[in-house]
């Protein structure tokens, strides 16, 4: 089985992005809560989230991939973007309780000058403070997991490495308690990790061995399927069609069929519309199919 999904627009209720990625063919998708540049939530009605949830159910489809607004920067210099960007995690966090089960994937930030040690800490920080009031504030445990997105390494981008991936989780953990470890993971993104210097195109094993040697295979809970425009190592995050990148087909069909990334959620993040989209999810399908038929 393969879940495969690109990110839909909000806009038309919870519902309508079901349905309209049924239409495209996939069996998960990705959205923003809020515009993707920042501003206020989408409001939704408990019913709308409840139809989406029965849909889903009824279809088939694989856990959801919420993201985070792009402007969220919980390790910025300045307090004000800090203080904005947890009011803005907290308030998604929340309003997805209903939405449970699911992951909700966001940018690590950037320190902006401050060095990646103080950013680490800080990003930390917010995640254990916010983690907390949404649980304090709901009456209820944390209902979605929060990913960290695997980042390029452009500008002062933090979470480029793996290692710094895993302190942000483990300085979390150490401030909200071991309770808090399961509600923590990654979100994979092939164009970023090729764009950070890991080179899933020629040693796909040895950087899932990595992976797993550092933060645990247990812990990569969903995966961006990008092609890249830029070689690996170029830290520059410009994210290409499948196929017509540098990382190209062959080796992105390898990531997606790889047996330790089975039953991940795969979110196109390609520069498409809508019928860029359903021709992509069905060349994976078609991948996912010759892998059956040969065997």
């Amino acid at each position: 089985m393969i879940y495969i999904g690109n990110h839909v627009s909000v806009s038309k209720g919870y519902l309508a992005m079901g349905k309209h990625e049924l239409s495209l063919g996939g069996n998960t998708f990705a959205f923003f809560p809020r515009n993707p540049r920042g501003g206020k939530s989408k409001t939704v009605s408990d019913e709308d989230v409840s139809a989406l949830r029965q849909f889903v159910a009824d279809n088939d489809f694989g856990k959801l991939v919420v993201h985070g607004a792009y402007t969220m920067n919980i390790c910025a210099a300045k307090e004000e973007v800090r203080a904005n960007s947890r009011e803005m995690l907290r308030d998604d966090l929340l309003r997805l309780q209903a939405l449970s089960g699911n992951f909700y994937n966001f940018h690590p930030g950037c320190h902006v000058g401050q060095g990646t040690e103080t950013a680490v800490s800080q990003i930390a920080g917010a995640l254990a403070e916010v983690i907390n009031e949404v649980e304090e504030l709901s009456n209820t445990p944390l209902q979605n997991r929060i990913l960290l997105e695997t980042m390029a390494g452009k500008g002062s981008e933090v979470g480029s490495s793996f290692e710094e991936l895993k302190e942000i989780i483990e300085q979390t953990v150490s401030l909200a308690g071991e309770a808090v470890r399961p509600k923590l993971g990654v979100c994979l993104d092939t164009c970023h990790v090729w764009d950070a210097g890991y080179d899933i195109k020629n040693d796909l094993d040895g950087v899932l061995e990595k992976f797993d040697s550092i933060i645990g295979l247990d812990n990569l809970c969903a995966v961006h399927l990008n092609d890249s425009k830029n070689d690996c190592g170029s830290h520059k995050d410009r994210h290409e069609k499948l196929g017509l990148g540098i990382i190209g087909a062959d080796a992105l069909k390898n990531v997606v069929l790889h047996p330790l990334l089975k039953n991940r959620p795969f979110i196109l993040e390609t520069p498409n519309d809508d019928s860029g989209y359903k021709a992509e999810i069905q060349t994976v399908k078609d991948w996912m199919n010759e892998l059956i038929f040969e065997r």
